[in-house]
């Protein structure tokens, strides 16, 4: 990619004594013998990152429970996390290219460190909210390093290898993520219960600070760059009234406030671009490098990866809650489950990216996108088949081909976004990467209480009139009540089933469900029997509607695809040199 006289980097570039003498483009520059080594410490990080999200909402109603905790306390446990998360990405990269990517990230490491400690410990439900949230702070901040470590550490023809294990690892983490967390609530080791889900970060998170140390090199941007501290707070004030009523807009019952805050944040958003554009002329030191959406593969590559993820965001949140609320699984079993899902994802991550993208270029993406629209299908027609009798086995099948699908797709997108980015703005870069992916599971997340619980209660009358005719007989045949009583049983399992389907705290139980018909043990022991497969129903359905939007998704995905460059390009433009390593 060429540069305008604006982007071009200083000729005052930092060089060590290893690169005296070395051509610095990427081509001739000696490669460090060590940095296989800071992958893996980049890698375990980043798995620690993402596993620690999906690993906290599997141990919620274990947190609700012990802490005594309300249902808006646990939700900001979770929320919290991710809205620190989202809201310094981009600082977080820009402080690592101008103080130095190994130390910001190694300062991303220890708060993680200190903050899961300081959640495994806490008393009071505010206590682990707050380190919830400087958790989520400290993952902004080292999260954009591993992606600009990467792309200034390797080599072109390595790069790719790094990039297939990091996608690899995210895929990993964020479906194993209900398989470990089960393990470790169910296992209930040293009687920490839901503890151990932050405390396990801990020796990790200080053997990678010593090693890390040791094996990353230190990198920054070759010019002297400043903080853009007013961009900071535009760009905050901007994603948090965007981001904000997302993430809790069902919670809050989708108040007119919020979609007031999230249509003026396009305002603050405008006012945030325009002052990047006045900041590049007076020192080139921007937050965010503008210039960068000039590059078709950034831009095209940027849009593509929002809404693939708006759509994963969507079904990663309906999927847990179809396998646990919907068909009553245990978070192991439910874990255990996505198996299928890991091992397809495994098959094509690597080779997504060191094989069939630099092959076959965008083709093998959308091969991907189509593999994964066949196993959305192929699991729509389980689901409707076998309603709430599907088993684990049932849907192996569909799992595997969505896992494919998925490796084939989200793997390659970091790469080709960040491909011809230079690398005195690969933190930037990196930043912008990660909060367009927060960006876009938080939008899936707005979805789902549109896409799948705004057809819950219709879901769940249906199905209960359905059942009603036989649950009368059985009533009558096994619970020994008078058919008027069962009657008035059947209409009181009606309201409770409705009541509780529009209930948004899945823990709370509805006045309806304790009325007097329903208290009697063997017409309990019926009425439960139909509540439980009319749940088991009404989230099949629900999850269908879902599936299908993915279908959708996934479709416009393909289409968006034509905008990417044909093939990936693998050299370092030229001109552009890359950022020497400091000592």
């Amino acid at each position: 990619m060429a540069i305008s006289s604006e982007q071009a980097p200083s000729v005052e570039t930092e060089v060590d004594s290893r690169t005296a003498g070395a051509d610095p483009t990427a081509g001739d520059r000696p490669l460090d013998p060590r940095r296989w080594a800071a992958l893996l410490v980049l890698l375990v990080s980043a798995f620690l990152d993402l596993l620690d999200g999906t690993i906290a909402n599997v141990a919620a109603p274990s947190m609700q429970r012990e802490l005594g905790a309300g249902y808006s306390a646990i939700q900001w446990v979770l929320v919290g996390y991710q809205l620190a998360f989202a809201l310094t990405l981009i600082l977080g990269g820009r402080l690592g290219d101008i103080y130095g990517r190994k130390k910001m990230f190694l300062v991303g490491v220890a708060g993680f460190t200190l903050c899961s400690l300081a959640a495994g410990v806490a008393q009071e439900p505010w206590q682990l909210v707050v380190a919830r949230v400087v958790q989520g702070a400290s993952s902004g901040v080292m999260v954009p390093q591993v992606l600009s470590i990467i792309h200034v550490t390797f080599n072109d023809k390595e790069r790719g290898t790094a990039f297939a294990l990091h996608g690899l690892v995210g895929g990993l983490a964020a479906t194993l993520g209900l398989a470990l967390g089960g393990l470790l609530v169910e296992w209930n080791l040293f009687g920490l219960d839901w503890r151990l889900v932050f405390l396990v970060n801990v020796p990790v998170g200080l053997v990678g600070l010593a090693y890390g140390a040791k094996v990353i090199t230190e990198s920054k941007a070759p010019q002297a760059l400043r903080l853009d501290i007013r961009g900071v707070v535009l760009l905050t004030i901007g994603f948090v009234m965007l981001v904000f009523p997302l993430l809790q807009g069902r919670e809050l019952g989708w108040p007119a406030l919020g979609f007031v805050s999230m249509g003026a944040s396009v305002l603050v958003l405008a006012g945030f671009v325009a002052w990047q554009r006045t900041k590049t002329r007076r020192d080139n030191s921007p937050l965010v490098e503008l210039g960068l959406f000039r590059t078709r593969s950034y831009s095209a590559g940027l849009g593509v990866n929002l809404i693939f993820y708006a759509g994963m965001g969507m079904f990663t949140i309906g999927w847990t809650l179809y396998m646990q609320v919907g068909q009553g699984w245990s978070p192991m079993r439910a874990g255990l489950t996505s198996l299928p899902f890991c091992i397809g994802a495994f098959l094509t991550a690597t080779s997504s990216v060191m094989i069939l993208v630099p092959k076959f270029g965008r083709k093998a993406m959308q091969v991907g996108a189509l593999v994964l629209m066949i196993g959305l299908g192929t699991y729509i027609w389980v689901a409707g088949k076998y309603g709430h009798d599907v088993t684990s086995w049932k849907i192996a099948i569909p799992l595997f081909l969505v896992g494919l699908g998925f490796g084939t797709v989200a793997t390659p997108l970091p790469l080709i976004v960040t491909s011809e980015v230079p690398h005195e703005h690969a933190g930037s870069a990196s930043g912008v990467v990660n909060t367009n992916t927060q960006l876009g599971f938080a939008i899936g997340g707005a979805l789902i209480s549109v896409v799948f619980f705004g057809g819950i209660v219709g879901n769940t009358t249906g199905n209960v009139d359905h059942q009603l005719p036989q649950l009368r007989k059985e009533l009558v045949a096994s619970a020994r009540v008078t058919p008027g009583d069962a009657d008035r049983i059947a209409a009181a399992y009606r309201t409770c089933a409705i009541d509780r389907a529009s209930e948004k705290d899945a823990s709370l139980v509805p006045a309806s469900c304790t009325v007097q018909p329903l208290r009697d043990p063997k017409v309990a022991q019926v009425v439960g029997t139909y509540g439980k497969e009319q749940v088991g129903d009404s989230f099949s359905d629900s999850f269908q509607t879902l599936l299908k939007t993915f279908i959708g998704v996934t479709a416009a995905v393909f289409l968006l695809m034509f905008a990417l460059p044909k093939r990936l390009r693998q050299e370092q433009p030229a001109g552009e040199p890359e950022t020497a390593p400091a000592s």
